[in-house]
């Protein structure tokens, strides 16, 4: 960079070449720069959209929500602005932007958490668009298990892992759940970008399925020895 900044400097003005390639240079990093900042007010308009049925009910968005079709709101709308191509790496950046500020900001304890609630309800509409629970014309039960739980909300974990997992009423022991769970992060890093937002949303959705089938299974036959 040096090198190249001297002979700039040192170029006879008859020879434009270097100062062409300057010009070139400022503006493509100008049309970049542009292009970010559009593309960072797109995402927060998107994100703005997403969380307005709640932070419409005033007080910085409190959580959980007065009205109770305001998380389906929150639902259906990320379900629309994915089809619409915008819950892309931009948007996804600026959601772990605001969360890591809403963390900063103790006034607003709420807010860290619809932020939060953002990330899950675009991992479950994400997970949800691809099913392995069908093999030969068998069903996986394990693997319908857990797309179950994908689907549902948050609050529904519990009672749906108690129903479901042999520690409770159901049928599919916590050894066959665990390793599904397992397979699906498999499948998510073979499928996404490495590194990308994307990948670290949708691994941390899985994992947290996971953690609350262990707290369970611990909680009721207490931890492996």
């Amino acid at each position: 960079m040096d090198r190249l900044i001297d002979m700039l400097r040192d170029a006879n003005p008859r020879e434009k070449d270097y100062e062409e390639l300057a010009e070139n240079v400022m503006n493509i990093v100008d049309r970049v720069v542009h292009k970010t900042d559009e593309k960072i007010e797109q995402s927060t308009d998107v994100l703005k959209a997403i969380i307005s049925p709640v932070m419409n009910e005033g007080e910085d968005g409190m959580w959980p929500p007065r009205n109770p079709e305001a998380l389906k709101l929150m639902e259906k709308e990320i379900s629309n602005r994915e089809k619409e191509g915008q819950l892309d790496e931009s948007f996804l950046s600026e959601v772990n932007a605001q969360l890591r500020q809403a963390k900063d900001e103790v006034d607003k304890p709420g807010l860290q958490v619809m932020l939060q609630k953002v990330l899950q309800l675009y991992a479950s509409n994400f997970l949800r668009k691809r099913s392995y629970a069908y093999k030969g014309g068998e069903v996986v039960v394990p693997e319908k298990f857990l797309e179950s739980i994908i689907e549902a909300p948050e609050n529904d974990w519990n009672r749906l892992l108690l129903d479901g997992l042999t520690v409770g009423k159901g049928d599919v022991s916590p050894e066959e759940f665990y390793a599904v769970t397992k397979k699906r992060i498999e499948r998510i890093l073979i499928r996404t970008e490495g590194g990308s937002y994307q990948q670290r949303v949708l691994v941390e959705y899985i994992k947290e399925i996971q953690a609350r089938a262990e707290e369970i299974v611990n909680r009721l036959q207490g931890p492996a020895v």
